[in-house]
Protein backbone atom coordinates (compact mmCIF):
# COMPACT_ATOMS: atom_id res chain seq x y z
CA UNK A 1 0.00 0.00 0.00
CA UNK A 2 1.68 3.17 -1.04
CA UNK A 3 1.96 6.24 1.65
CA UNK A 4 0.26 8.51 -0.49
CA UNK A 5 -3.29 7.02 0.35
CA UNK A 6 -2.45 7.48 4.01
CA UNK A 7 -0.66 10.89 3.51
CA UNK A 8 -1.11 11.70 7.32
CA UNK A 9 0.35 8.24 8.40
CA UNK A 10 3.58 9.94 9.44
CA UNK A 11 1.82 12.46 11.06
CA UNK A 12 2.22 16.51 10.18
CA UNK A 13 5.19 19.16 10.69
CA UNK A 14 3.22 22.60 11.08
CA UNK A 15 5.37 25.35 12.40
CA UNK A 16 8.65 23.40 13.09
CA UNK A 17 6.92 20.80 15.46
CA UNK A 18 5.71 17.38 14.71
CA UNK A 19 2.49 16.17 15.60
CA UNK A 20 1.71 12.25 15.77
CA UNK A 21 -1.27 10.72 16.95
CA UNK A 22 -0.96 7.25 18.62
CA UNK A 23 -3.57 5.19 19.90
CA UNK A 24 -3.47 3.31 23.33
CA UNK A 25 -4.16 -0.46 22.40
CA UNK A 26 -4.14 -3.40 25.04
CA UNK A 27 -0.65 -4.32 24.90
CA UNK A 28 0.69 -0.85 25.57
CA UNK A 29 -1.15 -1.24 29.05
CA UNK A 30 -0.54 -2.81 32.34
CA UNK A 31 -2.94 -5.34 33.88
CA UNK A 32 -4.83 -2.29 35.48
CA UNK A 33 -5.59 -0.59 31.53
CA UNK A 34 -2.89 2.09 32.55
CA UNK A 35 0.22 2.80 29.81
CA UNK A 36 3.36 0.89 30.98
CA UNK A 37 5.86 3.34 31.45
CA UNK A 38 8.40 1.67 28.76
CA UNK A 39 5.63 2.34 26.31
CA UNK A 40 6.16 6.11 26.27
CA UNK A 41 9.48 5.81 24.91
CA UNK A 42 8.52 3.48 22.07
CA UNK A 43 5.77 6.38 21.48
CA UNK A 44 8.34 8.89 21.39
CA UNK A 45 11.11 6.49 18.97
CA UNK A 46 8.18 6.01 16.70
CA UNK A 47 7.65 9.92 16.46
CA UNK A 48 11.00 10.32 15.78
CA UNK A 49 11.34 8.37 13.01
CA UNK A 50 8.11 9.31 11.13
CA UNK A 51 9.27 13.10 11.97
CA UNK A 52 12.72 12.10 10.14
CA UNK A 53 10.69 10.57 6.94
CA UNK A 54 8.21 13.39 6.50
CA UNK A 55 11.45 15.40 6.58
CA UNK A 56 13.37 13.64 3.42
CA UNK A 57 15.12 11.85 5.56
CA UNK A 58 14.76 7.96 5.32
CA UNK A 59 16.93 5.70 7.80
CA UNK A 60 17.16 2.56 5.73
CA UNK A 61 18.48 4.59 3.32
CA UNK A 62 21.33 6.90 5.18
CA UNK A 63 24.18 4.00 4.25
CA UNK A 64 27.02 4.38 6.92
CA UNK A 65 25.30 7.21 9.18
CA UNK A 66 23.03 6.07 11.92
CA UNK A 67 21.26 8.01 14.66
CA UNK A 68 21.62 6.57 18.16
CA UNK A 69 19.80 7.73 21.45
CA UNK A 70 22.80 8.86 24.00
CA UNK A 71 20.94 10.68 26.33
CA UNK A 72 16.76 10.62 27.57
CA UNK A 73 15.61 12.85 30.57
CA UNK A 74 12.07 11.90 31.69
CA UNK A 75 9.38 13.32 33.29
CA UNK A 76 6.23 11.13 33.74
CA UNK A 77 3.45 13.50 34.03
CA UNK A 78 -0.51 11.67 34.11
CA UNK A 79 -1.10 8.08 33.56
CA UNK A 80 -2.88 7.77 30.13
CA UNK A 81 -4.97 4.57 29.88
CA UNK A 82 -6.59 1.97 27.26
CA UNK A 83 -8.37 3.28 23.91
CA UNK A 84 -7.14 7.38 24.88
CA UNK A 85 -5.64 8.85 21.80
CA UNK A 86 -2.60 11.05 22.32
CA UNK A 87 -0.70 13.04 20.88
CA UNK A 88 3.41 12.91 20.28
CA UNK A 89 4.65 16.72 19.66
CA UNK A 90 8.74 16.46 18.63
CA UNK A 91 10.51 19.53 18.55
CA UNK A 92 14.46 20.19 17.38
CA UNK A 93 15.90 21.90 20.10
CA UNK A 94 19.73 22.52 18.33
CA UNK A 95 22.60 21.15 16.69
CA UNK A 96 26.22 19.73 17.85
CA UNK A 97 28.87 18.73 15.38
CA UNK A 98 27.67 15.25 16.10
CA UNK A 99 24.28 15.25 18.03
CA UNK A 100 20.92 16.28 17.62
CA UNK A 101 18.90 18.12 20.91
CA UNK A 102 14.99 16.90 20.59
CA UNK A 103 12.58 18.28 23.12
CA UNK A 104 8.97 15.41 23.12
CA UNK A 105 5.73 15.23 24.67
CA UNK A 106 2.99 12.65 24.71
CA UNK A 107 -0.33 14.29 25.10
CA UNK A 108 -3.99 13.63 26.40
CA UNK A 109 -6.20 16.38 25.05
CA UNK A 110 -4.01 18.96 25.30
CA UNK A 111 -2.75 17.48 28.78
CA UNK A 112 0.79 16.61 29.00
CA UNK A 113 1.36 13.09 30.36
CA UNK A 114 5.23 12.42 29.57
CA UNK A 115 8.15 14.15 28.43
CA UNK A 116 11.39 13.90 27.29
CA UNK A 117 14.95 15.60 26.86
CA UNK A 118 16.64 13.24 23.56
CA UNK A 119 20.70 13.67 22.80
CA UNK A 120 20.67 11.84 19.54
CA UNK A 121 24.66 10.84 18.37
CA UNK A 122 25.45 10.64 14.77
CA UNK A 123 27.74 7.12 14.57
CA UNK A 124 29.02 5.67 11.64
CA UNK A 125 28.64 2.06 11.14
CA UNK A 126 31.19 0.89 13.54
CA UNK A 127 29.12 2.98 15.83
CA UNK A 128 32.04 5.57 16.40
CA UNK A 129 30.96 9.51 16.33
CA UNK A 130 30.55 11.34 13.15
CA UNK A 131 29.80 14.84 12.23
CA UNK A 132 26.71 15.29 10.89
CA UNK A 133 26.16 15.08 7.11
CA UNK A 134 26.04 18.44 5.67
CA UNK A 135 22.99 17.47 3.67
CA UNK A 136 21.23 16.19 6.69
CA UNK A 137 22.66 19.58 9.27
CA UNK A 138 20.64 21.50 6.62
CA UNK A 139 17.46 19.92 6.61
CA UNK A 140 17.75 20.37 10.75
CA UNK A 141 18.79 24.00 10.03
CA UNK A 142 15.76 24.53 7.99
CA UNK A 143 13.69 23.02 10.37
CA UNK A 144 14.75 25.19 13.46
CA UNK A 145 14.80 28.34 11.32
CA UNK A 146 11.10 27.66 10.70
CA UNK A 147 10.90 28.01 14.30
CA UNK A 148 12.98 31.07 14.59
CA UNK A 149 15.58 29.14 16.61
CA UNK A 150 18.87 29.66 14.91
Amino acid sequence: MAEDQWPDVSGRIQNGIHSMPIRVYYEDTDAGGIVYHARYVVFCERARSDCLRLLGIHQSALGGVHFVVRRMTCDFLKSARLDDLLEVETRFLGLGGARVEIGQQVMLNGNTCFRADVTVAVVDGRGRPMRLPETLAETFRGILKSRNLT
